[in-house]
């Protein structure tokens, strides 16, 4: 998992997709970084099951606080595509890093 070196005001430390999420929502993203987004949202939709799809309440605070989801070291296919939302990142300047835990 890549997440954020500050915690959120939830408490946890916010995933890579929660942070490039964030820069999209709050227009600072060019028209480039924008197109890789976009894209880079909609393979990992098309190809990824999304957790609060299949349960709307599984990030609710109240209910699961600092529930976030991982990839399985495994899932190379969907790991390798995290590369550029890291550039995406780096060029922001927020602050992340990777973390892996062989029990999450």
């Amino acid at each position: 998992m890549v997440s954020g070196a500050t915690r959120s005001p939830r408490g946890h430390f916010p995933g890579i997709f929660t942070l490039a999420n964030g820069l999209a929502r709050e227009g600072k993203l060019s028209d480039e970084q924008y197109r890789f987004w976009r894209a880079g949202n909609d393979w990992y939709d098309a190809n990824y099951p999304n957790p609060s799809h299949a349960d709307p309440t599984v990030y609710d605070s109240s209910l699961n606080p600092g529930a976030v989801a991982w990839f399985k070291a495994t899932a190379a296919h969907l790991i390798e595509r995290v590369d550029g939302y890291l550039q995406l990142l780096a060029a922001h300047e927020v602050a992340c890093e990777r973390v892996e835990s062989t029990d999450p």
